[in-house]
């Protein structure tokens, strides 16, 4: 089963096994060995198989997908051709989305973590195995399983009470339109770099995204989803700031204000 759809899926991408191997970060022969059913891989590989043919762990080893798509082409031949056909789901640019990961010594994912100084390079090495690999890891044992998670740490006061230099613990979203309006993720895209805001999704209406930011002094703004790389709905975070008493947003808000406010007066004198 592995090996059949491997093999429909890389001519559904038109990959070569070449390109297919760079993508998964493997050599060139083990892809033959998996198509020709002379090997099979181990459960990491299996993950990044799935991620980069957009289908789930489950279905890559338990469907036959040559069957399912003779099926629909038999179907497509009886259907009259729409007049309105529904929109297709938002993809990144290169109309794939590669997530490499890690894996410890049981085959369970680590949490790879993304601190500042790796931030500028992740936008090109997201989908890079040897990158991913040499990011820090750790594991934590309090979050759901049946997700893959990827830690950011972030700079900025926009999402006050959340300081600069937090950690942010996100878990992988594979369908935007699911995203609910209000939900804080970390963005990875082209053009902003990774950012730490509240969307609120107006994929249907205008294939955007708005950012909002918790501290008010920053205005919300709109991002095209092909500008998009990576979604990461934030399920946690580790501070080593902790929160001030009786201090509110708007509290803090202002004093930072006040204290870009004085910077600015500093700066013209």
């Amino acid at each position: 089963m592995i090996n059949t759809n491997l093999k429909f899926w890389r001519r559904e991408l038109a990959l070569t096994q070449a390109q297919m191997a760079e993508k998964l970060g493997i050599k060139r022969s083990l892809v033959g060995a998996y198509e020709e059913g002379r090997a099979e891989p181990k459960l990491s590989t299996l993950v990044n198989m799935a991620r980069l043919f957009g289908i789930s762990l489950d279905s890559l080893v338990t469907t036959d997908f040559t069957k399912k798509s003779a099926q629909k082409a038999a179907l497509r031949q009886l259907e009259p051709a729409s007049t309105s056909p529904e929109p297709p789901t938002p993809r990144p640019a290169n109309g794939l989305r590669i997530l490499a990961l890690t894996v410890d010594k049981e085959q369970n994912e680590n949490i790879e973590l993304v601190p500042l100084k790796a931030s500028a390079g992740y936008l090109n090495g997201y989908a890079d195995p040897e990158f991913i690999e040499e990011l820090p890891k750790f594991r934590l044992p309090m979050l759901s399983t049946g997700g893959t998670y990827r830690a950011f740490e972030i700079a900025g006061d926009s999402m006050l009470p959340i300081a600069s230099g937090t950690v942010i613990v996100g878990k992988y979203v594979e369908d935007w339109m699911t995203i609910k309006d209000g939900t804080p993720c970390v963005v990875v895209s082209n053009k902003e770099g990774i950012v730490f805001k509240r969307i609120f999704n107006k994929l249907k209406d205008g294939a955007t995204l708005s950012l909002h930011s918790d501290n008010p002094v920053y205005s919300p703004y709109e991002i095209g989803v092909e500008d998009v790389v990576e979604i990461w709905e934030a399920k946690s975070y580790i501070s080593s700031t902790f929160p001030i008493a009786d201090l509110s947003l708007s509290r803090l808000a202002s004093i930072v204000l006040d204290l870009q406010q004085q910077m600015s007066t500093l700066k013209k004198a």
